[in-house]
């Protein structure tokens, strides 16, 4: 009973802001595309202006987390990250909108006429943790998809966040256009159970971060969830396989950015194929990846892969996302087991073939259940607007609604239209 009204208090504490965010939502849905485009293109302006004061909020929040943290790299900002984030964000400007989209259009046999078309959601909660740059991207595919969004960033990255909102605020206000159309709520835990809270205001939350994130949002809200972040990915290295390519993308699927769901955590290989181990996993070292090997693979890479950098592998090695320097390596008689292990490991979000086997890897694409199947292709290619999508809002682990990388079109749900000229239903 105390629990409750403590949620009670909070969740009143809160509603101004979701309140102010839901008016704002129906002044955005009214707004023209080319004004919104003009609104997106002069923040990224704004953004670039800005970005010396924004790397000294930055450097704020990184003070207070050890180089030594899997999440420094994410938190950290650069003048060359900025950049990019803003490229995406204009990206967007580019793309058309998702909204007012006619899906399917068919007229009944009594004369009713009947559409279907794209509409926003309204109301979108995006929880995450220390990347700041997830505060541009979400605004600016929600803003263009016609979606207010409540920011709830975690405190890691709380002078980050504030910064970027207060310029995107700044832009808004200047065009005339609501600022709660982006909405940052304070950095405290207690923001959170209250926005979690707030069913029959905001339409939908997007969870993104770790799988205990993911796990906590899912667990203590009533608003539909869409579930996005955690990556445990593998890429099997075939009895087909071309080593040349697999030692590019092992090296570029691991060693690019460890700190990103995308990153490789496993490498499975066919045992016949053992033996080019350590051709494959040649470029590691100069990254200082860890391998968890396991027995035929420890075997394969003794005295051809340093000494202090290869482990054996344990339970934990296996259905773990690293986010650092290392990885693990399983051995399989065939397909069959690599298929087993990436089925019980999997978080579904991104797996790879390495094979010159097209059927082996067709029975790969069919039965692999991940949002992204790759066949020699390194999996750094999902997230990061490299599906021309634009900027993403995360990657979605799920089946419902969306799966894969989350853009504009998935930002939008539909409704009917029906028109006629005085049908009435008779029986």
């Amino acid at each position: 009973m105390y629990f409750c009204r403590k949620i009670n208090r909070i969740c009143m504490h809160y509603s101004v802001f979701f309140e102010k965010a839901q008016k704002a939502s129906a002044v955005l849905s009214s707004l023209p595309d080319k004004m919104a485009n003009e609104i997106l293109f002069s923040i990224g302006e704004k953004i670039l202006e800005g970005t010396d004061k924004i790397l000294s909020e930055n450097q704020k929040d990184l003070d207070r987390m050890s180089p030594t943290d899997y999440r420094y790299d994410r938190l950290k900002l650069t003048p060359e990250r900025i950049e990019g984030i803003v490229a995406d964000l204009k990206n967007v400007t580019e793309l058309p909108s998702p909204v007012g989209r006619i899906l399917k259009e068919t007229t009944r046999p009594n004369g009713m006429k009947i559409t279907k078309i794209s509409v926003p959601f309204g109301l979108i909660g995006i929880i995450y943790e220390a990347r700041p740059n997830v505060s541009l991207d979400v605004f600016s595919l929600c803003f263009k998809s016609g979606n207010v969004c409540i920011l709830k960033g975690g405190s890691d990255a709380e002078f980050s966040n504030a910064a970027i909102v207060k310029i995107i605020q700044e832009v808004l206000a200047s065009h005339h256009v609501p600022v709660e159309c982006c909405t940052l709520l304070p950095s405290e835990r207690e923001a959170t159970a209250a926005l979690l809270q707030a069913e029959g205001i905001v339409d939908l939350i997007i969870p993104r971060g770790s799988q205990s994130l993911i796990d906590f949002v899912r667990k203590n809200t009533k608003i539909p969830v869409i579930e996005t972040g955690a990556g445990i990915c593998h890429t099997y290295f075939d009895i087909d396989g071309n080593k040349e390519i697999g030692q590019a993308i092992v090296n570029n699927a691991k060693t690019r950015r460890v700190s990103v769901c995308n990153a490789l955590d496993c490498l499975i290989i066919h045992e016949e194929r053992s033996a080019d181990l350590p051709f494959i996993c040649g470029k590691l070292p100069e990254s200082q990846v860890i391998i968890y090997a396991d027995e035929k693979a420890y075997q394969a890479l003794s005295g051809q892969y340093p000494a202090d950098l290869l482990q054996p592998a344990a339970e934990f090695s296996f259905g773990t996302e690293f986010l650092d320097y290392k990885m693990s390596i399983k051995t399989v008689a065939n397909l069959e087991e690599a298929l087993e292990h990436i089925a019980r490991y999997s978080s579904k979000h991104s797996e790879c073939i390495i094979s010159e086997n097209p059927t082996t890897a067709i029975v790969f694409q069919k039965r692999v259940d991940a949002a992204c199947v790759y066949e020699n292709v390194s999996t750094a290619f999902t997230d990061g607007a490299q599906f021309g999508l634009g900027a993403e809002i995360g990657i979605s682990t799920q089946k419902l609604h969306a799966r894969g990388p989350m853009a504009l079109e998935e930002l939008t749900s539909y409704k009917w239209i029906i028109k006629g000229t005085g049908q009435i239903r008779n029986s």
